[in-house]
């Protein structure tokens, strides 16, 4: 008897404004087919009510939060996610699409924020690190392209430019030292950024 399919855990990462919701809707929608779960589509922080919780506290301007502190939150909600819900779902075959991951934390905390880049990728691998994703998709975009698509003012985004600079440069870091990474331009119409994360997702399949 042929074993059940396992899913996949897919990420979809990038700086505020690239484009990350449209592109996960997308791919959900493209990896639905007859036959086969619905993929499960998820943000980071969140999906979980303890993660909804803690997204709201790390999203807060008016609480102060020191950036080694946030980094915890951010594990503490992610290893939450992924026991409740990451993997009950790929054992069951489905699916899994996520909206951020370890590379937010690496550019915003780590990078932007100084926490120290291997602080943070140690911390996140041991206590966030299973199961891990099978891609991870960076959306790279011009910080200045970016800031014209953010509608929102939270901890992150109200901050200036050369700090969202920053954050864009942790995020090629990442990209540069970490296997199973696809660092895609998020510059085009939102059906050539789609096709090419198909094509990365195609070939992570092989």
């Amino acid at each position: 008897m042929e074993s059940q399919r396992r899913g996949r855990f897919l990420v979809l990462d990038g700086i505020d404004g690239c484009g990350k919701t449209t592109q996960a809707a997308r791919l959900v929608r493209a990896l639905t087919r007859a036959g086969v779960p619905v993929p499960l589509h998820l943000r980071e922080p969140g999906a979980t009510a303890a993660g909804e919780r803690l997204r709201a506290l790390l999203l807060d301007p008016e609480i102060a939060l020191a950036p080694a502190t946030q980094v915890l939150l951010f594990a503490a909600a992610r290893r939450q996610m992924l026991e409740e819900l990451v993997r009950p779902a790929l054992a069951a075959g489905r699916d899994v699409v996520c909206e951020r991951f370890h590379p937010a934390t690496f550019a915003y905390q780590g990078v932007a924020l100084e926490v120290g880049e291997d602080a943070v990728l140690e911390l996140l691998t041991a206590w966030a690190g299973d199961p891990a994703p099978d891609l991870v998709v960076i959306l790279d975009l011009d910080p200045e392209l970016a800031a014209t698509r953010r509608g929102r003012s939270d901890r992150y985004e109200g901050r200036d430019a050369r700090f969202h600079g920053r954050v864009a440069d942790g995020y090629r870091r990442y990209a540069a030292r970490t296997p199973g990474v696809a660092l895609v331009r998020a510059q085009g119409t939102p059906e050539e950024v789609e096709a090419a994360i198909l094509r990365e997702v195609e070939h992570a399949r092989r």
